[in-house]
């Protein structure tokens, strides 16, 4: 078996929104310094991201990512411009490491450092240099990269669709008035997004503005998207708050379609490569991890488990994709996969009520401890799929 990484990292050209890199902090390394065989380490804490080379060979690349701070941090490789997401590894808790692996071509890119997981982050340039490696799938291998690649872009597809067309029927629902109306389809519609979450936040744009908690907002950011109707949706559970008037509604709906329209269209000729599909995956569990399983994503109207749902929905669909590669290179992981998915589904199950589920305020203590210790024990061998699918 070939040791070199078989699966090329393509951007979809309509996906990249080419705007200027955002203002940051620069911590390069020395240009001098380049990472042995694509292995790198990522010294972080509250104010500095410390790469340990500014540049690597074309090929598999891992960052291991140590954070000595008092935040909870994030780590991320960008496209050049900044704003595309090539690869990320979140919830890095203080005194703890994650590994962030990925197949890269040669070109310049930009790591960042998230302390508090807001803001821009701390940045700094980085060039991998072209090893001269054949990057490209061979054999049965390419046979199972393209088919992996096609359907996935294709599910991608599929869920803006859906997306698009809920979330009108949404907005028309919520500008006339009709809230319950608006409740009931509110968990329904947001499946579609959470299903494609971390293609969605691949768009540093659009994100924000589309999903951004209140708690997460930055001083002087608007309180747009999804959340800020939900609110709306939900006054009596917000303190002292303050309903929008009608203008007010269609504002934020019709900027909701309008970002979730402009989200389709950056989508239809997006390529997917199968380390973005595997870390696409992993990073899908993460979001259940620090968002749905905490209670803390719908926080006004305790929807979490819709999300909990079409998150491991997407994660599983991303790793259905690259499995048949994954028995090529370690079986014994995607029988372990199997099971964990299996598993967390279990229990899933059994908190659905009618259509959907139950409000995540009715669970006991003990059914969160549940999920949660699930959604863990699926965590640990979901981060060892990326490194073994490029195997």
């Amino acid at each position: 078996m070939t040791t070199t990484p078989r699966h090329l990292i393509v951007l979809g050209g309509a996906a990249l929104a080419l705007l200027p890199l955002s203002a940051c902090t620069d911590n390069s390394p020395s240009d001098a310094a380049t990472g042995a065989a694509g292995a790198l380490t990522v010294a972080a804490s509250d104010s500095a991201c410390e790469v340990s080379a500014g540049e690597a060979p074309s090929g598999t690349l891992r960052f291991t990512v140590t954070n000595s701070g008092d935040q909870v941090t994030e780590f991320y490789l960008l496209a050049e411009d900044g704003l595309r997401i090539v690869g990320e590894v979140e919830n890095i808790a203080p005194g703890l490491s994650r590994d962030l692996v990925l197949a890269a071509p040669p070109g310049e890119y930009v790591t960042a450092c998230k302390p508090g997981m807001v803001g821009d982050g701390l940045r700094a340039d980085f060039t991998v240099t072209d090893s001269g490696a054949d990057l490209s799938p061979s054999g049965d291998d390419e046979e199972l990269v393209d088919e992996a690649a096609t359907l996935y872009a294709a599910y991608v597809k599929d869920q803006t669709e859906q997306l698009l067309t809920a979330t009108t029927e949404f907005r028309d629902l919520y500008v006339a008035g009709d809230d319950d109306g608006a409740r009931a389809l509110y968990p329904q519609a947001r499946t579609h997004w959470e299903r494609i979450e971390t293609v969605a936040e691949s768009f540093g744009d659009l994100d924000p503005r589309m999903d951004a908690r209140e708690a997460d907002l930055v001083e002087g950011e608007a309180f747009t998207g999804w959340h800020r109707i939900e609110k709306d949706l939900w006054p009596e559970q917000a303190q002292a708050y303050v309903a929008l008037d009608d203008a007010g509604r269609t504002e934020v709906a019709d900027l909701l379609v309008a970002d979730t329209t402009e989200l389709y269209d950056r989508t239809r000729d997006m390529t997917f490569t199968v380390d973005q599909i595997s870390n696409g995956s992993k990073g899908l569990l993460d979001e259940v991890a620090t968002g749905k399983v905490t209670g803390e994503e719908e926080f006004w109207s305790h929807t979490d488990l819709w999300d909990f749902q079409a998150n491991v929905d997407g994660a599983k669909v991303a790793f259905d994709g690259v499995e048949p590669l994954l028995r090529t290179t370690d079986a014994e992981l995607a029988d372990e996969l199997d099971d964990r998915f299996a598993e967390l589904q279990v229990l899933l199950d059994a908190q659905r009520s009618g259509d959907g589920f139950v409000l995540y305020t009715d669970l006991e203590q003990s059914e969160v401890r549940e999920l949660s210790d699930a959604v863990n024990a699926l965590a640990e061998p979901l981060s060892r799929l990326t490194a073994a699918v490029l195997a």
